[in-house]
This record gives C-alpha cells, sequence and structure tokens, in this order.
C-alpha cells in the first residue's frame, strides 16, 4: 500500500466519488490513471491511501496524529481488501471532547477503530444495484383527422 504525499494526489482522490460513509468519516475513491500525462501522479498500480483530519473537528495535533495512525493501522490490517485505486480516509465530525477527554485514551481509540472497519467494510461490498425503471407504454398512433 502507497501513501498520497502530494496536494495533486489528494486532490485527485478527494475528486472522485465518494464510496462509503460513517458518522465522523467519509472514504473517496478516484481510479488510477497512469498515462494521463507526461510525469503520472500515480507511478504504480497498487493501492494509495492518504488520510485527511482537520482542525476544525481534532482541534488538538495529538488528537489529529493518533487519528490518522488508526486510519494507516486499519487500512494495513490483513483482512482489508481495498480495490487498487487512490483512497482518501476524511475525517468529517468530530468526536465529542466530553465523551472522549484524552486524546490517547483506549476509548477514543477503539470508537475510532470500529467506525473505521465499518467505513472499509462499507467500501469493500459491491454497490447495490440501480433500480430499474420501467419506461410508460407507448401511446398508439391516431388516426389523422380530415377537416373538410
Amino acid at each position: 500500500m502507497q501513501r498520497l504525499k502530494t496536494r495533486a494526489q489528494f486532490q485527485a482522490a478527494l475528486a472522485g466519488a465518494t464510496v462509503a460513509r460513517t458518522a465522523h468519516f467519509a472514504l473517496h475513491r478516484c481510479a488510477l490513471d497512469l498515462a494521463s500525462s507526461a510525469q503520472p501522479l500515480f507511478v504504480s498500480d497498487d493501492v494509495w491511501l492518504g488520510a485527511m483530519v482537520p482542525k476544525r473537528w481534532a482541534r488538538r495535533a495529538v488528537t489529529r496524529n493518533a487519528i490518522k495512525r488508526q486510519i494507516y493501522a486499519v487500512s494495513a490490517a490483513p483482512g482489508v481488501a481495498l480495490p487498487r485505486a487512490a483512497h482518501v480516509v476524511r475525517l468529517r465530525a468530530g468526536f465529542d471532547r466530553k465523551e472522549f477527554v484524552s486524546a490517547t485514551s483506549d476509548k477514543l481509540k477503539a470508537a475510532v477503530r470500529a467506525e473505521l472497519q465499518q467505513l472499509l467494510a462499507r467500501a469493500a461490498r459491491p454497490p447495490a444495484p440501480a433500480p430499474r425503471t420501467v419506461p410508460p407504454p407507448a401511446a398508439p398512433p391516431t388516426a389523422p383527422s380530415s377537416s373538410s
């Protein structure tokens, strides 16, 4: 598994579709395009992963770093099978500081890990088929009226 490093890589992955959401996280995926330009963003056909934990949702650096470590640890676990694409796990809501007082508490780590496992399991499922819509039956042709 490769890690996203440049701003352009993150922007490309975020421009892709959101494939899974939980209460606190969203997973974005972008297909790899290795031959798009003279210098491609992704040099190998592998799973690429980045973590975005904005200061807006996790004020303290120790909290942001702990969440990022959990993201990379859970995604590298043996049972996780992400497709070969660029992925970004984005924190989209904050964890309650009244419930999780310490940024490095086992309670916060367990909550983050459980939610990330749920997020990655949702992303691994194949998408649900789109509902089939049946077009309305065509109206029978009408005879031209003669107005003489």
